[in-house]
């Protein structure tokens, strides 16, 4: 007689598949802000020169907590500056973002995948201002639009024939985007990108939404973990996704289709309401890093 898996046999079946797929190491520089951030007396001078010796890792820090869809106001012009603006537990999550992308080998497939997450945090941030009423901190809406996807770029390592895996979910019209994965592959990238942001220490409601970030029920069934800050996650970064869709006319998915009512619901919009909100995000979106 064959047993029927048990809901934890299948989460450890996923876990050791996870872990052969194989989730980019922890970077240094979280360990540091980590251990400072732990400390009776962070050490910001050590920790702005740590930052200062990376060029491309001060100027996009300081890049980040200048820019308007990132929640914050004032100018700075040094890392030390943005970690006393931003604070250990924002500036974390923003250099963990930075560092992301240096984890993964350049191609043009990759560059075009970046730009498009970079587009939906910018968005997911300002929209977090926007429309959720102080409910949900643009910082937390940019590091969810950031990592979000982010176990696409290791399936696309790990499995040469993912793309093509990836072109028949984004066009799947009834089954949910991680199904597809699943029939051919032993993961998916929502698990990936979970895994990904347990290792790097990203907070317990990022992690969720990101695992979860393809379940319609989620949304609309507000018994079901996670909690209502990892829906209204959810639902800004699908929102951002569908407006840079409408605005650039490229990369169409069949996932508003999927879940866009229930997003509306969640945030409490109209098609009144997006179509404003988008003639107001075209600076956002077209704006550069």
């Amino acid at each position: 007689m064959t047993e029927t898996p048990t809901p934890s046999s299948v989460e450890a079946q996923l876990e050791s598949s996870l872990l052969k797929i194989g989730i980019p190491p922890r970077p240094v520089i979280l360990d540091r802000i980590s251990a400072e951030m732990h400390t009776n007396e962070p050490d910001f001078n050590q920790l702005a020169r740590i930052i200062a010796a990376d060029v491309a890792l001060s100027a996009s820090l300081i890049n980040i907590t200048n820019s308007p869809y990132f929640g914050f106001r004032g100018r700075v012009n040094s890392p030390r500056e943005a970690l006393m603006m931003l604070g250990l537990n924002v500036a974390s999550k923003a250099i963990a973002g930075i560092v992301m992308r240096k984890a993964f080998p350049k191609s043009p497939q990759l560059e075009r995948f970046w730009d498009a997450s970079a587009r939906i945090a910018r968005l997911s941030g300002w929209l977090a201002q926007r429309v959720t009423k102080g409910t949900l901190r643009a910082d937390d809406a940019y590091t969810f639009g950031l990592f979000r996807d982010c176990g696409i770029p290791i399936l696309l390592a790990r499995f040469p024939g993912y793309f093509d895996i990836l072109t028949e979910a984004n066009h799947e019209v009834s089954r949910s985007f991680t199904s597809v994965e699943e029939a051919a592959l032993p993961a998916n990238h929502a698990a990936v990108g979970y895994m990904l942001a347990q290792s790097w220490w990203l907070p317990d409601e990022t992690i969720l939404s990101i695992r979860h970030h393809h379940d319609v029920e989620i949304l609309d069934t507000p018994s079901i973990p996670p909690t209502l800050h990892s829906r209204y996650l959810i639902a800004v970064a699908q929102l951002a996704e569908y407006l840079l869709q409408q605005h650039s006319g490229l990369s169409f998915t069949q996932e508003w289709d999927k879940l866009g009512s229930a997003c509306l619901r969640l945030l409490n919009l109209s098609e009144e309401d997006v179509t404003q909100i988008l003639a107001e995000a075209s600076d956002i979106i077209e704006a550069e890093d």
